[in-house]
């Protein structure tokens, strides 16, 4: 159990933090999910606007510290 104040906040900032990226996390999985789905439905035109939407999160991830580039650009 922390002790100091520093480190009581230190504990709360890092659950926030975890809850944080873990809903970025989700997030991303979701669209690249939405893309998957629509290329395997063969539907060109909502795949291609899934695929945007989904570039979009994925870059706001790696932007945020949730994802590396590397592992971002293997997710599609």
């Amino acid at each position: 159990m922390a002790h100091s104040k520093s480190s009581k906040k230190r504990v709360f900032i890092g659950k926030r933090n975890a809850a944080r990226n873990q809903a970025i996390r989700s997030r991303t999985k979701t669209f690249v999910k939405k893309v998957l789905a629509a290329v395997e439905a063969k539907n060109v035109d909502e795949a291609k606007s899934a695929l945007s939407v989904a570039y979009k999160e994925l870059d706001k991830a790696v932007t945020k510290g949730v994802l590396k580039k590397n592992t971002a650009s293997r997710k599609i």
